[in-house]
């Protein structure tokens, strides 16, 4: 181990957490993120372009007891233009649906499932999707659960999808797609692959959250704060 981490663990004999726990991290270190395997979205993918197909679509969702969510924006390469948010995607455990809201807008059907209070919802940084998602729409945002306000409970720090993902299950996720055109004609595998991803991650780390909250299984490794370098000599004035 390496000597400048200190280990935070609970009430059990050294046997035991070797055996069974999980080792987290305040902060993942990003340079190790390169060389984890690759982690993906395995299920089945469904584009939704029509009113349609969204209300079938949400309610087949609306009968499963947690959904993931994550929303993509076409990326702006010009100053102070902004683009409204073009695709919504909600994943169970082996499905997902990409809403291209771009095509459908904010139809009864999206807002309803956006509106539930019964299945939550779990996103990431979702004050800035549901931000997004209003300019399109008004609507009352149901039950909806931010991973960035739990993380926090075991002593995690870090806030971005690929570096929690790293840190729970030491896989990565690859961002490679974020920054292409989610308006396209025709969305590419690539896409479709890495919109799900984002979304159905999100279960994965709620519930291995909640998972280590209640058994206590895990041990947090704290990495201290890098020291700033004083300047050997203050500039004169």
């Amino acid at each position: 181990m390496p000597q400048n981490i200190f280990v935070i663990v609970g009430e059990k004999t050294p046997a035991q957490r070797e055996e069974m726990d999980k080792i987290l991290y305040n902060k993942f270190d990003k340079k190790g993120i390169s060389e984890l395997p690759v982690a993906k979205f395995e299920g089945r993918i469904f584009v939704v372009n029509t009113t349609e197909e969204a209300a079938k679509a949400v309610d087949f969702l609306l009968t499963h007891s947690i959904l993931g969510i994550d929303t993509e924006t076409r990326p702006s390469f010009k100053k102070g233009r902004i683009h409204e948010v073009a695709l919504l995607q909600v994943s169970t455990h082996e499905i997902c649906f990409l809403f291209r809201l771009n095509l459908i807008g904010m139809c009864a059907p999206v807002i309803r499932l956006l509106e539930d209070t019964t299945i939550p919802k779990i996103g990431l940084s979702l004050h800035d999707d549901l931000f997004m998602l209003h300019r399109r729409g008004d609507f009352t945002p149901g039950h909806f659960i931010d991973l960035q306000k739990h993380v926090g409970e075991v002593g995690v720090e870090d806030l971005s999808l690929q570096k929690l993902y790293a840190n729970f299950f030491h896989q990565k996720i690859s961002k490679s797609a974020r920054l292409s055109n989610w308006e396209a004609d025709i969305l590419s595998d690539k896409q479709k692959v890495y919109a799900a991803t984002d979304a159905w991650a999100c279960i994965m780390i709620y519930e291995e959250l909640c998972r280590l909250e209640e058994t206590g299984e895990y041990q947090l490794l704290i990495k201290p704060e890098e020291e700033v370098p004083v300047a050997e000599h203050q500039p004169t004035a």
